[in-house]
């Protein structure tokens, strides 16, 4: 028996907790927290304890599965017939990848490449090798049907940033340790542990900031446990865009703009300023909910604070108005002087140099491309997940025929799931790359086992930049794959390979010079590189890089293996950085582009329909993420019961109590939970967690009941936010019924 203790870290949300992994004859036997990490210093929340049980899952997928009743068996389970593993079969990796191949060839010849399409889920992100070879075969291979869970997460934060500085990939984070006010809309990070901001401890660091005297003000339409610590403001949902417009107008009305900060920082401020113009605390507040005079204190607070950050995620992404909200609340901070300065919303330096390097290439952008339906502008390459099913379905060129999902559950995650889960019977060809047969695989043609995240090498590639203490870390695997797991790259390039695709190729001038000094690249031929090269390529000659020797300590590979817990690169993020950050060519932050002018021309008052007079929004739970985790034991353990919370006044009308089933009902369909009567929510809002209802093959996830929150959302195209193409799954409005007994 060998046991050996090896240093990596979590990669399951954006701290990148260091983790101690316990492997035994080439098993994991536990996962503990690394107290000598230098950032997360011995803590981790339960859903990286609890990975053992994720890692050693019976229910994983770990040979290839092929179904074998074929279309008619696919038809067969739309139409609500098999589930778990049953109809599939186990089959070599030659004969999937060869039948793969061949189909592939059939649906090219007949319909072209513009009918393959991928979709890829959050967990990729936190791959680079699976990022990177996804990236590579859509350019290769000229895939327009992209889609990812960023319609569902981020992606209107990417189209402001876009907006705002001609860079998509330039999010500014807040600046926890130097700050003396901190904004929050629509983020919950004792529970999320932070999202667009990478910060390990984050409860630790948002306390931090009252006992030196400074203020966190929380605004959510639920009183979070965030909020529960700190100043909570209880908006109603969907009126984010109301208030930020209303605090903006405060501030320049009362004239506590940072003028000299405008001056030397923005263009478009007097468009801006006349168009939040109308949008006075009065004027709003029959939206937001909120008393004018608190809406004045708080934008006078924010505007005479020493120092002041603005910080809003998911509860701000998924409305309506999701683009404009992410713009404004970098308005907010610009004009209040606090963007790129300490203290405030500031911009990592990228570990490698991904902004600029698009700006002048321009390989992925905004706009590029216009999707089939809905003529919806790509973000990054991706187009709006909430429309695959009718791109599946809707005939004519283009038309999607066969689709891959990877690290993705698109049925749980986008709006309207049963639509695609029906879309998906009528696809040529569905081939999944995945951990588990989850509720949209199960429709596959072909499961493909991946590897779990301590099965292959990693690096942080998107998050140095968004850490507010800025860190990275390079980990090698620390488990040979289990069974015939296989890492995504690899599964990628060889489908890529079997259609003629290969995604990266260095000629042979550029393979005999600078690139020959890479270990396990030789010149003078053409050479696939792996995606281990490619990295310690982009990090050496990135912003942190060693130049390949001419940078005393700078990055390689190399120098990251010799320290396994990783490297504080600064200790804070370098400031008056905006004209590299901006890429307009003016160097001055837009504030007034057209697109977002007219979206505040447009807002008007939403009416109130009687009929679904209450509005339900999403939340995350903290033994949850998203719809991979429930089939954990450890973090199924207790009250583990798919809830809404109900303001007990709104419990009442409706005629619902504690503990009991319930109806919640939308335009668009209806689901059944249980209640949870609480104080927190403000009146008028239910707060359902996403992720829940289970048909796949996880036995405990199945066990577990539930109902999927996005059956009661929309996927029309008029309900789908335009700059960004974002699900609308926040403030859509619903009823709550009472079950009969019995």
């Amino acid at each position: 028996m060998t046991q050996r203790e090896i240093p990596t870290y979590c990669r399951i949300c954006e701290p990148l907790c260091g983790l101690i992994a316990t492997v035994e004859d080439g098993k994991l036997v536990r996962l503990r927290a690394d107290k000598e990490h230098p950032l997360s210093l011995g803590n981790a929340c339960p859903k990286g304890i609890a990975f053992t049980e994720i890692q050693n899952d019976p229910d994983r997928v770990l040979y290839p599965l092929r179904r074998i009743t074929g279309d008619s068996g696919r038809a067969s389970t739309a139409a609500g017939g098999d589930s778990g593993t049953a109809g599939f079969e186990r089959v070599s990796w030659a004969e999937a990848l060869d039948d793969i191949g061949a189909r592939l060839r059939a649906i090219i010849s007949a319909h072209g490449r513009e009918s393959l399409g991928w979709y890829f889920g959050n967990p990729s992100s936190f791959s680079y090798s699976h990022t990177l070879w996804l990236v590579g075969f859509q350019l290769a291979a000229g895939l327009r049907h992209m889609y990812s869970a960023g319609s569902q997460d981020i992606n209107n934060r990417f189209v402001a940033s876009e907006l705002l500085y001609g860079s998509l990939t330039s999010v500014p984070v807040p600046d926890l340790e130097r700050t003396d006010f901190l904004l929050m809309l629509g983020a919950n990070p004792v529970v999320s542990h932070g999202s667009a901001m990478s910060m390990p401890r984050i409860r630790e660091k948002l306390t931090a900031i009252t006992k030196r005297g400074g203020r966190v003000v929380v605004v959510d339409p639920r009183r979070t446990e965030t909020a529960r610590l700190f100043e909570h403001v209880g908006v109603r949902p969907d009126s984010d865009a109301w208030l930020l417009a209303a605090l903006l107008q405060v501030i320049f009305a009362e004239g506590l703009a940072d003028v000299q900060a405008l001056r030397r920082q923005a263009a478009g401020v007097r468009e801006l300023r006349d168009a939040v113009s109308r949008f006075t605390p009065e004027a709003t507040a029959v939206v937001t909910g909120l008393e004018p005079d608190r809406v004045r204190a708080l934008a006078r607070d924010l505007a005479r604070a020493g120092s002041a950050a603005v910080y809003g995620r998911t509860g701000t992404c998924l409305g309506r108005h999701a683009t404009l909200v992410a713009f404004l609340i970098d308005a907010l901070a610009l004009v209040t002087g606090n963007l790129d300065a300490p203290g405030g919303s500031v911009f990592g330096k990228e570990l490698v140099a991904v902004s600029k390097l698009n700006a002048r290439l321009g390989l992925i952008g905004y706009g590029k491309n216009r999707s089939r339906i809905g003529d919806f502008p790509d973000v990054l390459g991706t187009f709006p997940a909430a429309v695959m099913a009718q791109e599946i379905t809707t005939p004519g060129p283009g038309q999607l025929r066969a689709l891959f999902t990877s690290a993705g559950n698109p049925v749980s995650s986008v709006p309207n799931g049963r639509e695609l889960f029906s879309a998906l019977a009528q696809l040529d060809l569905f081939v999944s790359i995945d951990l588990y047969m989850n509720e949209t695989n199960r429709m596959a043609d072909y499961i493909l086992p991946a590897t779990t995240f301590l099965e292959r090498d990693d690096l942080p590639l998107p998050f140095t930049a968004l850490s507010p203490t800025p860190y990275t870390q390079y980990t090698e695997r620390v488990l040979e794959p289990y069974g015939e797991a296989r890492e995504e790259w690899r599964i990628i390039d060889d489908i890529a390979t079997r259609i003629g695709v290969q995604p990266f190729v260095i000629g042979p001038e550029a393979a005999g010079g600078l690139l020959s000094r890479l270990r396990g690249l030789p010149g003078g031929r053409n050479v696939r590189p792996t995606p281990k090269v490619l990295a310690d390529l982009a990090i050496r000659t990135g912003p942190y890089g060693d130049l390949f020797g001419l940078r005393r300590g700078g990055l390689s590979l190399r120098m990251l293996r010799r320290h396994p817990r990783g490297v504080v690169l600064a200790d804070a993020v370098t400031t008056g950085v905006l004209r590299e950050v901006v890429q307009h060519k003016d160097k001055r932050v837009n504030l007034a582009p057209g697109e977002i002018l007219a979206e505040l021309h447009g807002l008007e008052t939403p009416e109130v329909d009687p009929v679904y007079p209450l509005r339900v929004i999403g939340m995350r739970e903290l033994k949850s993420h998203n719809s991979w985790m429930h089939n954990s034991e450890l973090l199924m353990r207790g009250d583990r019961t798919h809830a809404a919370r109900i303001n007990p006044k709104d419990a009442a009308v409706a005629g619902i109590s504690e503990g009991v089933r319930c109806r919640v009902s939308s335009a668009h369909g209806s689901i059944e939970v249980t209640a949870r009567l609480t104080e927190d929510m403000t009146e008028g809002t239910v707060a359902i967690p996403h992720g829940w209802g289970h048909s796949g093959g996880w036995q405990r996830a199945n066990a577990a009941g539930g109902a999927n929150v996005n059956d009661l959302m929309s996927s029309d195209i008029a309900d789908v936010e335009r700059l960004a193409g974002m699900s609308n799954l926040n403030g859509v409005p619903i009823r709550l019924d009472p079950l009969p007994a019995g």
